[in-house]
């Protein structure tokens, strides 16, 4: 649990290497006729461009000199006409690419999305959910201008590289030679900065990580920062966050622009050498003044491509830095998951049974220690004891949240690593310790468990768990809009949408981890009755502290460290008189007091 903090820096478990590159473009492939013909299309439009030098050195050494006014009259209209189709030709491309781009994007973080509504609760334990929000969210965004510009600016400053070098030696041999010479400067170069511009932009995004995850673990908790005066300390926390990250990013920029100035050193000092060599041999070896006009503009036309190169460079080390997260994320192996031959779980009856079920959350650190005890179907069980004792671990082994390390959790005699996870789930209903309210109306809150109910049964789960005279004194009874968490609502108003919510599931299973523990003592009486009716023919899994409770359970299971200490009914614990006695006892004691 170590990396469970906003200021641990992640170590990343999957370097990106040419096998995770053919991952990305293959993102491209429902596309790749749209990037074919943009590519063409470009590739012709570079072409027809790249005539304007030679076009300017025919009209210098031939038309102007014999008065060929028809001629440059031709020449200008052919220059004109590769600037018309340019321009239309760089239109299509940024239109039909920023659709492309932002398809993949959307591809991308639906594919890690759908990846991590499968992680089990250990992925979710272990890190900052701001760590994983910034995934889907940030890192994602971060490739829009790679995917939208880069891949097909790529390969037409390839073939424009390229058709430049053909211009140039079909001009002038030598000349060509002197533009080549900086190639060997700049190719050093790059080699020797590649490694520091990754790992730069690798520190860039464990910064932006953590500082993300820290700004969401602060709203998250921003009612208790202000009940405990704390924002001038969460602000310097901040601070320190915030200037690690902006120092990260100033480093990554400093290293990443050593590229431009150095291409654009040898770019000067290459054309300066071809001026230089040309006007000393103007009129020998059939240089003239119109080659070398034309040969200085396709110089720096050469060097333009070099540039956008290593801009591209330079945009696949800071995407490579994100790539690694979301590709590391996507390939994250749930550690609950459906395994080879799992079946769909027929109805259940209801029967369960721990065999010697040994489960840690963490590596020596013990949680249930070869528990054992069965359930028969319809019986409700309720699980008691100190907090920490394994309690809320029994519900989930049973529901598969985790899976055991040792024994077996069955239901009706199947493993329930056997069946596949929907179909066990679907038939549970699960009321977890931490209730949630999503935004939206009350309505769909409680049909989340079951969307295909009508608003009839959902309204009469709300009235089973004494909901529904509280919901209809709100604005707009049912369809009253409530915010994210339900901030709108008080505690036990959310426990008790939640318990609605888990009783329209219909479950044959039925979980209640302090399902009571923020309702009055009023309103949990009048529960209780219509709790009973609805336990009634489905087991349920009860978890209270307050014992009064769950006097009425068929088995009462007490558990300490891990252990089953004492089972049996209300009444044969009492005269037993030992852990579970003394615990009600205690509590009786303090309610005649209080």
């Amino acid at each position: 649990m170590a990396r469970n903090k906003f200021d641990i820096d992640e170590e990343l478990e999957a370097r990106f290497d040419a096998k995770q590159l053919r991952r990305l473009l293959g993102y491209l492939k429902p596309y790749r006729g749209k990037v074919a013909f943009t590519i063409l299309l470009m590739i012709v439009s570079s072409m027809l461009a790249l005539l304007g030098p030679y076009l300017v050195k025919v009209s210098i050494d031939e038309m102007i000199p014999s008065g060929n006014i028809p001629g440059l009259i031709v020449l200008a209209s052919i220059f004109l006409v590769t600037l018309v189709f340019n321009t239309i030709c760089m239109k299509y491309r940024i239109r039909t690419m920023s659709y492309i781009g932002q398809n993949i994007i959307y591809n991308i973080r639906e594919d890690i999305f759908r990846h991590i509504q499968k992680l089990p609760f250990a992925y979710y334990d272990s890190r900052p959910h701001g760590k994983i929000l910034v995934r889907v969210v940030n890192y994602v965004n971060s490739l829009s201008d790679l995917l939208s510009n880069g891949l097909i600016n790529l390969i037409t400053d390839l073939f424009t590289l390229a058709a430049i070098v053909v211009f140039l030696l079909i001009l002038n041999v030598r000349l060509a030679l002197i533009c080549f010479i900086g190639l060997p400067v700049l190719i050093t170069v790059t080699l020797l900065i590649k490694n520091a511009q990754r790992k730069a932009w690798q520190k860039v995004s464990r910064k932006l990580s953590n500082m993300n995850a820290y700004i969401h673990e602060s709203i998250s908790g921003i009612k208790v920062t202000q009940s405990f005066a704390r924002e001038d300390e969460n602000m310097d926390i901040f601070l320190e966050q915030n200037e690690e990250y902006r120092k990260s990013w100033m480093d990554a920029i400093r290293v990443q622009f050593l590229m431009w100035p150095i291409i654009d050193i040898i770019s000067v000092i290459s054309v300066c050498a071809i001026y230089f060599a040309g006007i000393h041999w103007l009129g020998t070896g059939g240089i003239t003044t119109g080659i070398i006009i034309a040969f200085t503009s396709y110089v720096w036309r050469f060097w333009e491509p070099v540039i956008n190169l290593g801009n591209f460079y330079n945009s696949i080390i800071n995407a490579v830095a994100y790539l690694e997260r979301i590709f590391e994320t996507i390939d994250e192996k749930p550690t609950v998951a459906d395994l080879p031959g799992a079946v769909t779980m027929p109805s259940i009856n209801g029967a369960v049974e721990f065999r010697d079920v040994l489960f840690c959350y963490e590596k020596d650190e013990v949680v249930l220690d070869h528990v054992s005890f069965h359930v028969e179907p319809g019986q409700t069980i309720a699980l008691v004891g100190p907090t920490g004792a394994g309690k809320s671990t029994i519900v989930n082994l049973v529901s598969r949240f985790y899976d055991v390390q040792e024994g077996r959790v069955m239901i009706d005699g199947r493993d329930v690593r056997s069946v596949t996870l929907e179909s066990l789930r679907k038939q549970m209903g699960i009321m977890l310790q931490d209730t949630f309210i999503f935004s939206g109306t009350i309505m769909d809150n409680i049909k989340y468990s079951r969307l295909d109910a009508s608003d009839e049964d959902a309204i009469a789960a709300a009235k089973a768990v004494m909901a529904h005279d509280f919901i209809e004194a709100m604005p707009e009874g049912y369809q009253t809009e409530v915010n994210e968490r339900g901030s709108r609502l008080s505690v036990g108003q959310r426990q008790l949408i939640s318990f609605a919510r888990a009783l329209l599931a219909d479950p044959r299973i039925l979980v209640l981890d302090e399902a009571t523990s923020s309702i009055d003592t009023e309103t949990e009486i009048a529960l209780q009755a219509g709790l009973q009716r609805l336990l009634k023919g489905r087991t349920s899994f009860v978890i209270a502290h307050r014992l009064s409770t769950i006097k009425n359970a068929d088995k009462i299971l007490y558990i300490d460290d891990g252990k089953i200490i004492e089972q049996g009914t209300h009444e044969e614990l009492m005269a037993k008189g030992g852990a579970y006695c003394k615990l009600y006892t205690a509590q009786y004691r303090l309610l005649e007091v209080v």
